[in-house]
């Protein structure tokens, strides 16, 4: 099922990947180990300019079809095409009537929906108090799964960051779902830190990007004569 609307979300998509493609060595992941039950309410870390990209890529990957609350959304309202919706910090009520169509699409559509639920894009390592949007969207749909996901990026050994995701076990209902998601995503960042030392061959590859320029352009491989 594509995520891409149209001719402009065709257009759109193929910007996404080729943004990715370009600024990273490798976005690599361990899917989910088990189906997982829509619709789901995937809540990431919020660490990384890229984050939406590189979940967009993993939602594809996974074939879910997905809306994405975007708070810089009329920057480019193009995002719309791919599953974009607004959710502006200084508009409550447009924020209102996203909840509004996203719950609606969730219950007739199985739509899923990814929620950057902390505040604001920040550096790491902290995880900020996950929103409310969290708790109501999981009250109006009382058979949504509510997912787990960390992503790490590393910027060390290659000429490009590599970015790295995992994703955590459906968080239990009930009473205090924010905090206790936030929690379950902070140990699975510590979790994919220890699998990034050294579990590397548990990954897979998402979506390859740019080898270094050594790899890339090495002379020695030209013919001597």
């Amino acid at each position: 099922m594509s995520q891409a609307v149209g001719l402009i979300g065709k257009v759109v998509d193929l910007m996404i990947r080729r943004t990715v493609r370009s600024r990273f060595r490798g976005v690599y992941w361990i899917p989910p180990k088990t189906p997982l039950q829509e619709p789901v309410v995937f809540a990431p870390n919020h660490h990384g300019w890229h984050d939406g990209y590189v979940m967009y890529h993993a939602v594809t990957a996974l074939n879910l079809r997905t809306v994405d609350w975007i708070q810089e959304f009329d920057a480019f309202p193009l995002f719309a095409k791919v599953g974009g919706m607004p959710f502006p910090a200084d508009d409550p009520t447009r924020r209102a009537m996203t909840i509004r169509k996203t719950i609606r699409l969730m219950r007739e559509e199985k739509r899923n929906l990814l929620l950057f639920a902390e505040p604001s894009l920040h550096s790491p390592p902290e995880v900020m108090p996950f929103g409310n949007a969290l708790r109501l969207v999981a009250a109006h749909i009382p058979g949504s799964s509510v997912v787990p996901v960390a992503i790490r990026y590393e910027m060390a050994i290659h000429e490009r960051p590599e970015c790295y995701i995992l994703f955590g076990s459906p968080v239990p209902r009930g009473d205090a779902i924010c905090e206790r998601t936030r929690l379950a995503v902070k140990a699975l960042l510590d979790e994919l830190a220890m699998k990034m030392r050294f579990e590397l061959d548990a990954f897979q590859t998402l979506a390859a990007g740019t080898l270094d320029v050594n790899e890339r352009l090495d002379m020695r491989r030209i013919p001597r004569r």
